[in-house]
């Protein structure tokens, strides 16, 4: 069982009814994972959008950076590339902003503040990466239609 607990089920149906997702620690270096995924995102017909203090104003992908959360809401789910020891508060604040769900990137894992967002309505994902989980779910080449809110 995944560190998450959530299933093969849960976790497709959170990748296909999402819509909205800020990329908090979103790089604009190619060589950076959250690049990647960050392109991924956006080629797939998510509304993402790169948080990231020190990119404020740049574009990542197109996309003009944010500073923080707050200035990226409304959100459907954040997603976090962040160590683990500072994902808490990120955690904390997607909560207070009203996200759906809080992906943690791999690698990237707080109990406790998973405790608080479970507590809270919001589903978490941990230690997981969402193209790997997209290729090995077998999902489309983009959102269906239909699918996302």
């Amino acid at each position: 069982m995944p560190r998450d607990g959530l299933s093969d089920d849960a976790v497709r149906d959170l990748l296909l009814r999402t819509r909205r997702i800020a990329v908090v620690g979103a790089s604009d270096k190619p060589s950076r994972p959250s690049h990647g995924v960050f392109g991924f995102l956006l080629a797939r017909g998510y509304m993402a959008l790169p948080v990231n203090p020190a990119l404020d104003g740049r574009s990542v992908h197109g996309m003009q950076a944010v500073p923080s959360l707050e200035e990226a809401g409304p959100l459907d789910m954040v997603d976090v590339f962040r160590r683990s020891e500072e994902a808490g508060p990120v955690v904390d604040e997607a909560i207070r902003l009203g996200a759906k769900s809080v992906w943690l990137q791999l690698g990237i894992w707080d109990d406790a503040a998973a405790e608080r967002a479970r507590a809270a309505g919001v589903t978490i994902v941990m230690d997981r990466c969402p193209v790997i989980e997209w290729s090995r779910l077998g999902l489309p080449g983009r959102i269906p239609a239909g699918a996302a809110h």
